[in-house]
């Protein structure tokens, strides 16, 4: 396992780390043993750095990270493991609309309540890093949030305090960078979704600020597995995501990426990670992990060599503009 810089903060992260959404739920059956399983399996390969929210399996994913992070106490484990979570908005739009107040959506009894239950959850009294996880661009000349976040730091309750970007304006969190009041941004960056190159890692170069890449396998689809007859169990977030021709249209962009690898010795997934971690900028990529296999194949992803620069220029074709008005997603 290789480790990177968390931006300008003393941290040194796995650049594999953890993504915990799938062991709280939402992404199909999924047994407490087999996540317990997958999370000791990557902590013991190196992986330091895991990512969860109140939201994955409203804190099953925080509850099973806790408990295997007391079970390798107990057996006498020195393992130095950041977690990061997030806190949601109080209900309404998803994301949040341009009308609506940052002081509504994230008020600071809220904030200091929900921030309570991450700290049982997870068993601890502070937090490794808090992130919102959802933002709007018309917070932004007024980030109140992030004020009463950054009195929290001071409070002793959180350690870092960082940003879930919105999908389809995940630029809205360049100002935040840029004005100090973030030291991680949480971004959607892969194959197909390259737009953070443009300007956000770039950005958070300057400004240290810690990346950590999510989406990087597209929900699935960069793996390569998913073909004309996959289908979805209802309660699984990928019914919605590939409806409708989504699937379809996904299946014939990722053959032609496959096509561009032919030759390379890479897998579909390797190559999807290895694109991620080709941007200097990033911290970290959190591929989704449900069971031990899935954390040996991408812990391993990281001892294996960068992408040539020819390939590096070749793949970077595939990057696809598929937000609301770009003829679909």
């Amino acid at each position: 396992m290789k480790y990177r810089n968390f931006g300008k903060h003393p941290l040194n992260c796995s650049e594999i780390g953890f993504g915990a959404w799938a062991i709280g739920g939402a992404w199909g059956q999924q047994q407490d043993d087999d996540s317990l399983a997958a999370l000791h399996r990557a902590l013991d390969l190196g992986c330091n750095f895991i990512d969860t929210a109140a939201g994955y399996g409203e804190g099953r994913s925080e509850r099973l990270i806790a408990q295997v992070l007391r079970e390798r106490a107990q057996a006498g484990k020195k393992d130095t493991v950041t977690v990061a979570t997030k806190t949601p908005p109080t209900a309404g739009e998803w994301p949040p609309s341009p009308y609506d107040q940052a002081e509504a959506r994230y008020p600071e009894n809220y904030l200091r309540a929900n921030i309570a239950e991450r700290l049982r959850n997870l068993g601890t009294a502070r937090l490794d890093l808090l992130q919102l996880h959802t933002w709007t661009r018309a917070w932004n000349r007024n980030p109140t949030p992030f004020k009463i976040l950054r009195q929290l730091q001071k409070e002793g309750l959180l350690g870092l305090v960082g940003v879930s970007t919105p999908e389809h304006d995940q630029n809205s969190v360049i100002d935040l960078m840029r004005d100090g009041w973030v030291d991680s941004v949480q971004v959607i960056y892969n194959l197909f979704e390259q737009e953070p190159a443009a300007e956000l890692l770039d950005v958070a170069k300057e400004c240290g600020v810690g990346i950590i890449v999510r989406v990087a396998f597209d929900e699935g689809s960069l793996t390569g597995k998913f073909n004309a007859a996959t289908k979805f169990a209802d309660d699984d977030f990928r019914a919605g995501y590939f409806a409708g021709d989504r699937l379809a249209r996904t299946i014939a962009r990722v053959a032609e990426i496959r096509a561009d690898l032919e030759g390379s010795g890479l897998t579909m997934a390797q190559a999807a990670l290895k694109f991620v971690l080709a941007h200097p900028a990033v911290s970290t990529v959190i591929p989704g992990i449900r069971n031990i296999t899935q954390a040996e194949a991408n812990c391993a992803v990281s001892d294996l060599p960068d992408l040539p620069p020819q390939l590096l220029e070749k793949l970077r074709r595939h990057n696809w503009r598929r937000a609301f008005w770009y003829g679909g997603k």
